[in-house]
Formats: structure tokens, C-alpha cells, sequence
């Protein structure tokens, strides 16, 4: 259970396991003690340098006529194909505030966060995706240091074919699917049968 009477600027882990001033750092790869899989850690003093899941927080943002709010990506990976303002969550941030400050930060967006429209997993990259359904407060959106150029897109004019990744995809399905809906569990990745008959609304 989390310690509440611990002072904003302070982990309650920080510099409990640092390596000392004689160590070489984490280096080796091997079982710790207790563990059932490999952590990179320092032969040294123990020191174990976790790798774990990261968090990615986005929305799908739409203005009051149903336009979508997409962002054309000014970095790799996948420059130059369209996506949801998200990305990775910062440390004592919610995922809330997350969503919004990407939409801020790639479209000079301001929403206003709904409800959590799905959870994905995405193993192979080791991250969990938490993408948002939010209004925006204004039409009015530019492009971020991380874009090339955004827009407001009707159903009909999202550019299927240039979106930069699966979950993308995923989630603006989801949003049309629950259009007047606001009583849904989150969404999941998606079964065969749901991608198969996506692909045949296309």
C-alpha cells in the first residue's frame, strides 16, 4: 500500500538500492534470488535494474459535429502517418492528465476526458495502451514539436491507409462502435472476427 505521508519530491525507494560508489553498475544478466526470470543487475551489490511495461495514454478527441482529431507524426517510429495525440506517461501523472497534456502537446489541443474507450497489450513492445474518448473545447488545433500537421476528420475522411499503427486503428473502431454509448466496459485487442469484420467496413 502506497505511503501517503511521503513529501511530493521523494520516492520511497529513492537511493535504497543504488548502486555504491565502487560498483560497475548493472551489468549482468541473471535469475535474482526469489525471481523466476532474468534482470539485468549488478554482481556487485545486487542492485537490480527492473525493465518493465510502459504505459502509453491517448484519446480520441472529437469536436461537437463528430470530427476526429488526428496527428500526422514529425518523428520515427512511422514519420509522416497520421495517429491519436498520445504517448508516454510521466512519472506522478495520472493517466488522465496524461491523455490531455498529449493532446496538448502534439495538437495544441484542450479536452475535456469522457471515459476510457480501451486497454491494449502489446507484448512484443512491452507496453499498455489507455486510450480515452475526450471532447475538444475548441476547434481551433496546430501542430506540436512531434507534428507534422493535424486535422479534424469525418468518419468518411480518415486516411485508412496512411494510420501509423494497429492500436490506431483499433481504437477509432471502437470509438464509431459506441457512438451514443457511454455504458461500455473498455475495449480489449480485438478478436479475429471483430479485425475481419472491421476490414470489410473499410
Amino acid at each position: 500500500m502506497p505511503d501517503d505521508t511521503l513529501p511530493d519530491d521523494k520516492s520511497p525507494d529513492i537511493g535504497k538500492y543504488d548502486c555504491g560508489p565502487n560498483c560497475g553498475g548493472p551489468r549482468v544478466r541473471a535469475i535474482p534470488p526469489g525471481e523466476d526470470r532474468e534482470r539485468l543487475l549488478c554482481p556487485d551489490c545486487g542492485y537490480i535494474a527492473y525493465q518493465n511495461p510502459l504505459i502509453v495514454v491517448g484519446a480520441v478527441a472529437t469536436w461537437e459535429d463528430g470530427r476526429i482529431l488526428l496527428c500526422r507524426r514529425a518523428i520515427e517510429p512511422r514519420k509522416g502517418y497520421w495517429t491519436l495525440p498520445a504517448g508516454y506517461m510521466e512519472e506522478r501523472e495520472s493517466t488522465r492528465d496524461g491523455a490531455a497534456r498529449e493532446a496538448w502537446e502534439e495538437a495544441r489541443a484542450r479536452i475535456d476526458i469522457d471515459h476510457l474507450l480501451a486497454i491494449y497489450d502489446i507484448p512484443r513492445i512491452s507496453q499498455v495502451q489507455m486510450i480515452f474518448r475526450a471532447r475538444l473545447l475548441s476547434p481551433d488545433v496546430e501542430p506540436g514539436p512531434e507534428s507534422l500537421e493535424v486535422g479534424l476528420f469525418e468518419w468518411k475522411d480518415i486516411p485508412w491507409n496512411e494510420l501509423a499503427f494497429p492500436t490506431v486503428v483499433w481504437a477509432l473502431r471502437e470509438h464509431h462502435e459506441r457512438l451514443g454509448r457511454s455504458d461500455c466496459a473498455p475495449a480489449v485487442n480485438p478478436t479475429p472476427d471483430a479485425l475481419a469484420r472491421w476490414e470489410k467496413m473499410l
